[in-house]
């Protein structure tokens, strides 16, 4: 199935070009959002707390070639998820993590909001590739 456009654009598209910015630009005032990059940053400035979350990946890593062949054992996965809780449990990195949850509630809420009028989920289809 092919959707012809105009590559010009209509007023109608232009209006909704514009909703869709003002509607981004409100989403980063919001202050479930500014919490979000705040946490955010203060993971990404925490140079220890970044080293932890090498070594997670790290351990996530081989853990994930060793299932791909076969050879993980629930010791393996057991250190995974040893490795996991204990980069959770850290201050920064638990609020960040629920700063994360937080905004990303807020964005289904908005999401449901948006799909209201519409015969397809909006945030589903916009962030979706090659879905029947």
């Amino acid at each position: 199935m092919s959707i012809e456009t105009d590559a010009t654009g209509t007023d109608a598209d232009e209006g909704v070009d514009a909703l869709a910015r003002k509607l981004g630009e409100e989403i980063a005032n919001l202050p479930v959002y500014e919490r979000y990059q705040e946490a955010k940053q203060e993971v990404e400035a925490d140079e220890g707390l970044q080293e932890e979350i090498r070594e997670f990946e790290q351990i996530r890593e081989e853990f994930m070639l060793a299932r791909q062949t076969g050879e993980a054992t629930r010791e393996d996965l057991r250190t995974l998820q040893d490795a996991q809780e204990e980069l959770h449990e850290k201050p920064k990195m638990s609020d960040y993590l629920q700063a994360q949850n937080e905004l990303e509630l807020r964005l289904q809420e908005l999401n449901e909001v948006v799909s209201e009028p519409l015969t397809v989920d909006f945030g589903g289809k916009a962030g979706g590739c090659c879905e029947d």
